[in-house]
């Protein structure tokens, strides 16, 4: 059992997203982060293979961000975000639209991925309305899919066990198919070659069933994180692109998890030469330092919504108390900055051939039936114990820790997404120790 630093009390704080119970009984306590480095309250070193919690790319303990940070709470803490604005948070959408794929335009600023996902889905409502459509009033998800855990983004998302205990839905939501099949793309390296057709689905049966002057949007991760890196097939974002365009509905790309990096360029849609009408970021956007998230346009989206609306009114009645808060606009600029100074990106497709020979080294060992990767980003996934399922792969994630390993699990997939400043060696390193767990597991 860790050590409990002396005097905390574990009693009040009801930690989300965690069995608070085993916690109490078997508490991990993180106390210092450096580079690709944790260390918990033991003084233990650990290898931190999950990037924080797919935020901290760029690597922990960056000075230029903390800088920042620092620099702007002695000059402007906190300014308010209504009907006022300060010089930092115009600058913060300046360099993330001049960040983003050609073509965006402006940037609305919220505090979370599950914000900008829901910031989303009423911006694709509000623009609708705005152009004479306000009957376009349902939203597509997709099975397997993460939006956060507001009521809009819980609603598009498909992940079962975040949806069933809190009863009634948004309505008005329909889902595609998961395109996770391993039937037919297991031990893929990078994106799979079959699947473009269930983008088909959007077309066939979503589309005949609510008809199209119905749909508002269709928002998708390009590739499924938090479900447990599940990859878009070769042409499938394409084709879901080129439907959408046909019928007047507009695509969002949720990229919280795959935008700054992960694949190797500054959004995935670059990756994938597909351009959404929305695309909805956050964790990357300031390293993870300061909580920050962010919907970023396509041009023509901001004037339709702005322009429909009577004269010095307020166009679109939404926003958060710490929209563009002036520590995580500083914190955005300075991380854009490394990101942009360092070459990040480049460096992630520098590293990606390594990466992939690495984790598809672990073909073979006991219970794995599938291994799938792109940039840096990978999953394993395990057989479940019979009658236990999920029970694998939380004993993985506890021995690695154990280990001085940090990994995620969900489901029976062990994910793995390292900050973009590793070197080989550490690569090495992260997966000769995966690969013993599982087969001690085993």
């Amino acid at each position: 059992m860790a050590r409990v630093p002396d005097g905390l009390n574990l009693d009040n704080y009801w930690m989300p997203f965690t069995g608070n119970r085993e916690f109490r009984s078997n508490p991990r306590f993180i106390a210092r982060a450096e580079g690709v480095h944790f260390t918990d309250a033991d003084g233990r070193r650990i290898l931190d293979g999950l990037s924080g919690l797919w935020c901290c790319g760029a690597g922990h303990g960056r000075p230029e961000i903390a800088d920042a940070i620092a620099r702007q709470a002695r000059e402007l803490d906190y300014a308010p975000a209504f009907q006022m604005g300060h010089p930092l948070e115009f600058e913060a959408a300046a360099r993330l639209v001049a960040h983003a794929p050609h073509g965006f335009s402006h940037a609305f600023f919220c505090n979370s991925g599950s914000e900008a996902a829901d910031s989303a889905l009423k911006i694709a409502l509000a623009y609708h309305r705005a152009r004479g459509e306000g009957a376009r009033q349902r939203l597509i998800g997709r099975e397997r899919g993460y939006h956060g855990v507001n009521f809009g983004g819980m609603s598009v998302g498909g992940i079962p066990g975040n949806r069933k205990a809190f009863g009634q839905q948004v309505a008005g939501v329909d889902h595609l198919s998961s395109t996770h099949d391993l039937e037919h793309n297991a031990f893929s390296r990078g994106e799979p070659q079959w699947g473009a057709h269930l983008a088909d689905e959007l077309e066939r049966r979503i589309i005949p069933l609510h008809d199209a002057a119905n749909i508002a949007a269709v928002i998708v991760e390009p590739f499924a994180g938090s479900a447990g890196v599940l990859l878009p097939p070769r042409g499938y974002l394409a084709r879901l692109r080129e439907i959408c365009d046909r019928n007047g509905i507009l695509l969002i790309f949720d990229e919280v998890i795959s935008g700054f990096g992960r694949l190797g360029y500054a959004f995935a849609a670059e990756r994938f030469g597909v351009m959404p009408d929305m695309i909805t970021c956050a964790k990357g956007l300031t390293n993870g330092a300061v909580p920050m998230g962010a919907v970023i346009v396509r041009e023509g989206i901001y004037e339709t919504v702005v322009n429909a609306a009577p004269a010095e009114s307020v166009e679109f009645p939404h926003g958060y108390t710490y929209s563009g808060h002036p520590l995580a606009a500083a914190a955005a600029i300075a991380a854009i900055g490394v990101y942009e100074r360092e070459g990040l990106y480049e460096r992630a497709r520098e590293l990606e051939p390594h990466f992939e020979g690495a984790v598809h080294a672990l073909r073979g060992k006991p219970n794995v039936i599938d291994i799938r990767n792109l940039g840096l980003v990978a999953a394993v996934e395990l057989a479940p114990r019979p009658g236990a399922p999920g029970v694998r792969a939380k004993e993985v994630f506890l021995k690695c820790y154990e280990r001085n390993l940090m990994v995620r699990f969900t489901g029976e997939t062990i994910a793995v997404s390292p900050p973009l400043v590793i070197e080989r060696n550490e690569i090495d390193t992260l997966f000769d120790i995966l690969g013993e767990v599982i087969a001690d597991v085993a």
